[in-house]
């Protein structure tokens, strides 16, 4: 098995995924259920948290690699204005392979009892919540790419 993050804490026992629902660019609700088949790098970040901000240009070319593999990269924005805020930082930084996701009055964070940014939850292609990762990391390491691709890219 790859070497985990320094970061990372196993959920032990993993556990399923709660009810997540979050919402896109256009206000349209979405389940985590959604993406069942799946693994999920559920990220929480805001504009105001820099180690957030800095992580971001890295989260979206992890999901440009890894989406073809059956691994989705989602950033969850818990920013007051969520979505005008999101527009405007994915448009100066050139967010171009995420979608802008709302964590609409923190209802997903405290979900699953996020206590600081960025967390980053992560979930098989069978729902189970197996770890996470708290704090900023190197995304595009090779270690850690492949430490995601082990942990979560479906069984074929």
């Amino acid at each position: 098995m790859p070497k985990a993050p320094r970061n990372f804490q196993a959920t032990n026992p993993s556990r399923p995924a709660p009810k997540l629902v979050f919402y896109d660019a256009d206000n349209k609700p979405l389940e985590i259920s959604e993406y069942k088949g799946r693994g999920i790098v559920l990220n929480f970040w805001a504009t105001w948290c820099a180690p957030c901000v800095k992580e971001m240009p890295d989260l979206d070319r992890l999901n440009a690699l890894l989406k073809k593999e059956g691994i989705d990269v989602l950033a969850l924005s818990v920013d007051r204005d969520a979505l005008r805020l999101s527009k405007k930082f994915y448009k100066i930084n050139e967010i171009r392979h995420m979608p802008i996701l709302i964590d609409k009055n923190r209802k997903v964070l405290r979900r699953l009892s996020i206590r600081g940014l960025p967390t980053t939850v992560l979930f098989t292609p069978d729902g189970m919540e197996v770890g996470r990762i708290v704090g900023a990391i190197e995304w595009n390491s090779p270690e850690n790419v492949a430490f995601l691709r082990h942990l979560l890219a479906p069984q074929k």
